[in-house]
């Protein structure tokens, strides 16, 4: 299946860096959150992906035009640097990548709707916000969505953000305060399967999580697929400081497509189909 990269915004909440760079080309180690979400979707096989570009494409362009295979790779240099010898699988040389300018402040349902030339032929894709990672075992997913023949699906994680839940009485009272991680409330983790008919459901102008997802659920046509395995975003410089501390520990969940001797899991996952979820 073609996998859809959502890619082209401005990235406000890491300003740091996206007055630079894109949010994709942010490093988390030494590759950027977009080569992580991609070689994740490489390793289970799903290697021809579609960048909807906008905000700095060129700079996501140019990454990919002169890509570096010794940063990630380990090799041997000899011959005065004449002659260079990798050691292991080129991480790229497989992959299909397209790269389609969607416009500089198109909201994610026009990004959507500007690829659609582009998936012709495909009856089902995934797509992905490109700046959140996880362990989730990928086939579960897809098997899970093939079973309930739904229009999309989404991946549903708990919160794992520091913010507390406020319950109040007479709309003033507080009645009760907990970690939104313990509160019960599951949201959109970025991770998605459509069939083509999505295409049907997003009018002009409209963002994907706004009408056509409500349009989906009148028609019983989402499905949320619980998962409390890893995942974490990269919004915020805090999460981006977190996920690098979790890389240089040499513990990063994320990398499925390496040895599960060196790979340590966090968590445990647990899936079940429900038929709700929040949007992130």
């Amino acid at each position: 299946m073609k996998v859809v990269l959502f890619c082209g915004g401005l990235g406000t909440r890491l300003r740091d860096y996206s007055e630079t760079i894109p949010k994709p080309l942010v490093n988390v180690g030494y590759r950027p959150i977009i080569w992580h979400v991609m070689k994740y979707y490489a390793y289970y096989g799903h290697k021809d992906f579609i960048l909807c570009l906008g905000y700095k494409a060129d700079v996501i362009k140019n990454y990919f035009l002169n890509y570096n295979e010794c940063v990630s790779n380990d090799f041997v240099l000899s011959e005065g640097g004449k002659k260079l010898q990798l050691l292991n699988n080129d991480d790229i040389k497989d992959w299909r990548i397209t790269f389609a300018d969607t416009g500089l402040e198109s909201n994610v349902g026009q990004r959507l709707k500007a690829v659609e030339k582009y998936l012709a032929g495909e009856e089902v894709f995934l797509a992905n916000y490109s700046d959140g990672l996880t362990d989730l075992e990928l086939p579960k997913l897809i098997d899970n969505f093939f079973r309930h023949k739904t229009i999309g699906s989404l991946l549903c994680i708990k919160p794992t953000q520091s913010f507390h839940v406020i319950s109040m009485r007479n709309d003033s009272m507080v009645s009760e305060i907990q970690e939104i991680a313990r509160s019960g409330i599951w949201i959109n983790g970025g991770y998605f399967i459509f069939r083509r008919e999505i295409f049907n459901y997003i009018k002009e102008g409209e963002d994907l999580n706004h009408k056509p997802f409500h349009r989906l659920i009148q028609e019983e046509e989402l499905l949320a697929y619980k998962y409390e395995g890893f995942w974490a975003c990269m919004d915020t410089f805090k999460d981006k400081q977190r996920l690098d501390d979790i890389y240089a520990r040499g513990e990063a969940p994320w990398e499925v497509w390496k040895s599960q001797i060196t790979r340590k899991a966090f968590f445990l996952p647990i899936e079940e189909p429900v038929g709700t979820a929040a949007f992130g």
